[in-house]
């Protein structure tokens, strides 16, 4: 009974080799490292061209809201301010207010949540551009309370050339039948009051003060994140621990054969 323990007890302490893997799983198991680590360095180093598109863009933003104000583009020139070409320009446009034709706008700003004002803004040359005069809070989102901020007499707009925010925000939709609208889609706008021809942009007034004191201009929030940096840095890190570890794996095979 004692040597029966015994051996089986050395069987125990000596376990069978663990199995050599075949050279074509070998392969296979490479070629897929391979990939990956060609994959996650791709992505890196798209992140890296991608933050440079980034800090170009920010630059050119900066250039165009810092400069002086031009004449808002004419329907000649609105394909290109559809394509971009225009955004965040600082813009200058003449005309007379329809303040009978506003529109509210769901906002939450840093003085709180309300309301914009999007007021269309009919020029001399026959088309319409809608302007986002500013914020209201929403005990002063009817126009009867703010009268003294109805410009009725032909005036002069400058402010930021932004493009239209169609369909509506995030988990809500514009309901122009209910008047309620989330977003300042110029179309569906437009599409509400019958106005023709109109901008396929609107402008967002700068801080010039208004009678009144409503609606309160300016208060563009101009925000591009640039976190390709950090994005890169990942996707570089996780192609080194696969190279690390494909390394490893077949530094362990090589040992045990």
């Amino acid at each position: 009974m004692t040597g029966d323990s015994d051996g089986a007890k050395d069987r125990r302490a000596d376990p069978s080799p663990e199995r050599v893997r075949s050279r074509r799983s070998l392969a296979i198991v490479g070629l897929f490292g391979v990939l990956g680590v060609a994959t996650l360095t791709a992505l890196g180093i798209w992140q890296l061209e991608r933050r440079a598109w980034k800090l170009q863009l920010i630059g050119e933003i900066n250039e165009r809201t810092h400069a002086a104000p031009i004449e808002a583009p004419g329907p000649a020139r609105w394909p290109q301010a559809a394509a971009g070409r225009y955004t965040y320009r600082a813009v200058r446009v003449a005309g007379e207010y329809l303040n009978d034709q506003e529109t509210l706008v769901r906002a939450v700003t840093r003085l709180g949540a309300g309301y914009w004002v999007l007021t269309p803004l009919r020029t001399a040359d026959g088309f319409t551009i809608l302007v986002n005069r500013g914020f209201v809070p929403p005990e002063r989102r009817e126009a009867a309370s703010r009268t003294e901020g109805l410009i009725r007499d032909d005036t002069v707009v400058t402010g930021l050339l932004r493009m239209s925010e169609p369909k509506g925000a995030f988990l809500h939709t514009n309901d122009p039948g209910d008047g309620r609208w989330y977003s300042r889609d110029v179309a569906a706008i437009a599409g509400a009051h019958h106005l023709s021809p109109i901008a396929p942009y609107f402008i967002d007034a700068d801080a010039t003060p208004i009678p009144g004191g409503l609606p309160v201009g300016g208060l563009t929030v101009i925000d591009l994140p640039n976190n390709h940096l950090v994005y890169s840095f990942t996707w570089f890190s996780l192609a080194v621990m696969l190279a690390g570890g494909l390394a490893h794996g077949f530094r362990h095979e090589w040992r045990r054969r």
